[in-house]
This record gives structure tokens, C-alpha cells and sequence, in this order.
């Protein structure tokens, strides 16, 4: 009951193949783990400016645009959109 070389070496080309695919489908998804991770604090975010907002009457809306932007850029995405909200609300 000897296996054949042949079969052994498919074996083996078929291992590292299954491998190397799974290291390429890897990258992607830690990309977009960090972009949804991103855009739910940034949602968090736009909600608390929303809730203190309140207060004086001012908001920005809550959308995946907005989370997405505040999510990528951070701090300064949040001054990117409270400029937006004050030049086109005018």
C-alpha cells in the first residue's frame, strides 16, 4: 500500500496552493474589518456631536457617507464635515 510520487507531490502542490489563496483572501478582509470598524466609530461619533448638538439646535446627519468619512479621516474628518454643514447651509 505505497503511495505513488506522483500523488505525493499533487498532494503537497495542492496544500500550498490552498495555502497561498488563503493568505491572499486574508489581506482583504482585515481591509475591510478595519473600514466597518472605522465607520462604527465614526457613527458613534457623529451621534454624541448630534446629542451635544441637540442643545444648539445643530446636527449633521447620520449616514454611511458621513460615518465613512469620519471613520477614515478621524478628528479632522469630524471639522470636515461641521465645515461642510456650516458653508452649505447658508
Amino acid at each position: 500500500m505505497a503511495i505513488e510520487l506522483s500523488v505525493l507531490f499533487a498532494y503537497v502542490i495542492g496544500i500550498i496552493i490552498l495555502f497561498l489563496l488563503g493568505r491572499m483572501c486574508i489581506y482583504p478582509m482585515k481591509i475591510l474589518v478595519k473600514l466597518l470598524y472605522n465607520a462604527i466609530i465614526g457613527g458613534i461619533v457623529l451621534l454624541f456631536i448630534n446629542l451635544i448638538g441637540g442643545v444648539f439646535n445643530y446636527h449633521i446627519a447620520l449616514n454611511v457617507v458621513s460615518a465613512l468619512i469620519v471613520g477614515f479621516l478621524g478628528i479632522p474628518g469630524i471639522i470636515l464635515l461641521v465645515v461642510f454643514k456650516v458653508i452649505f447651509s447658508i
